[in-house]
């Protein structure tokens, strides 16, 4: 049986704030209650509000080795849940990294909820860091507490989002910090895309007005982005010959190709219309409508698609903080990012519509926060 959903209990504190420190983790079975995995350290000297954000990442490190692909994140650190929800402002500098960090374990999972608790319902994970907390008082040397192994198998877990009524109001302002931001280009027309056919791994060219819409959007990307720091594309012709079209008009930065950005595998789907599937595989089809986790028959999940999606955005946003990167790729990579910066559920992915060329726009901050500017601009695409 696989582990497909987790509950985390995480605390932490200190004696003196700063003081001796230690946090506590404790992820559970959310039907049973079972004690899945417990983490626990002294960290030295450190404040309590550094410490109940390592109790958290130790507790989202470890739902994550256990392959969990939801999460509910129980602390009693107002502080802690609100900043992770994107209500408060995180304004020490010293917990910006720790939220950031924090932030890049939640993208990996397909859904996390943070609860706030009163401190008598964390008494596990209170225990484990009062325990620390004495270890590190003591003189004791820091003692890492191992993973219990569970009893079932992992899961494959994906990029994810956070609950829809975490989503920070628009009102509110954001960090001081400069965003990396993302500006996502669906790729130009191809002859799969006017017949409306599934189109994954196979690599189709643009059609002339495919190449057009890849010159008009290099132009808006341009009066977009005065300075662009990267390129970088999914591997497939169409991708590459946009986004070679989008270099030349922003300063011919090398455009780079990443595996993670290609597009969903539609398995045996591949190059048949919506029609023809409902005909030939109706039961399949319904599977695949009712559940990101299942796959065309020998294709991709849209699960594991939202893994590697994850994958390349983490790495974009360390690679080039406070910088512009241009990403061409897919509608399914693209609307799967989108629902996840939107904190979306999976019928977002069924009700978006991204057109060929299309432009969406979003800001990753340093502390976690994203704000996502615009979806699916088609305005440069009006003469083609």
């Amino acid at each position: 049986m696989a582990v497909r959903a987790v509950v985390i209990e995480a605390d932490g504190g200190s004696r003196g704030n700063p003081g001796p420190a230690g946090y506590g983790a404790v992820v559970r079975d959310p039907e049973t209650g079972e004690v899945l995995a417990e983490r626990s350290e002294s960290i030295g000297t450190a404040t309590n509000n550094v410490a109940e954000y390592r109790g958290l990442i130790a507790g989202l490190e470890a739902a994550a080795e256990l392959g969990a692909a939801e999460v509910e994140a129980r602390m009693d650190s107002k502080l802690v849940v609100e900043q992770m929800c994107g209500r408060w402002q995180i304004k020490h500098p010293g917990l910006r990294p720790l939220a950031a960090q924090a932030a890049g374990l939640v993208s990996r999972f397909a859904a996390v909820r943070f609860t706030w608790v009163p401190r008598e319902r964390n008494r596990h994970a209170d225990a484990l860091a009062n325990a620390a907390m004495d270890a590190a008082a003591s003189g004791a040397a820091p003692a890492a507490a191992p993973v219990k192994a569970a009893a079932r198998e992992a899961t494959v877990v994906r990029a994810t989002g956070t609950d829809p009524a975490t989503t920070p109001a628009s009102w509110e302002p954001r960090p001081t910090e400069e965003a990396t931001r993302l500006i996502l280009v669906r790729h130009g027309e191809t002859e799969r895309t006017v017949q409306k056919r599934y189109s994954g791994r196979g690599d189709v060219p643009l059609t002339e007005r495919g190449r057009a819409q890849a010159r008009a959007t290099a132009a808006r990307v341009a009066a977009l982005a005065p300075s662009v720091a990267a390129v970088v594309s999914s591997p497939l012709s169409r991708c590459t010959a946009t986004a070679e079209a989008v270099a030349a008009q922003v300063g011919n930065p090398p455009v780079r190709t990443d595996d993670d950005l290609i597009e969903c595998d539609f398995g045996v789907w591949e190059g048949h219309t919506f029609a023809e599937v409902r005909e030939g595989w109706a039961a399949e089809l319904d599977a695949w409508l009712a559940s990101t986790r299942v796959a065309p028959p020998k294709g991709e999940s849209f699960v594991t698609v939202a893994e590697r999606t994850g994958r390349a955005v983490d790495r974009l946003r360390s690679a080039y903080p406070g910088e512009t990167v241009v990403v061409v790729s897919h509608v399914s990579p693209i609307k799967l990012v989108l629902r996840d910066a939107l904190a979306a559920g999976d019928a977002f992915l069924h009700r978006l519509y991204l057109d060929t060329a299309g432009i969406s726009v979003l800001d990753l901050y340093p502390d976690g926060g994203v704000a996502v500017r615009s979806v699916n601009d088609t305005s440069h695409l009006t003469d083609v």
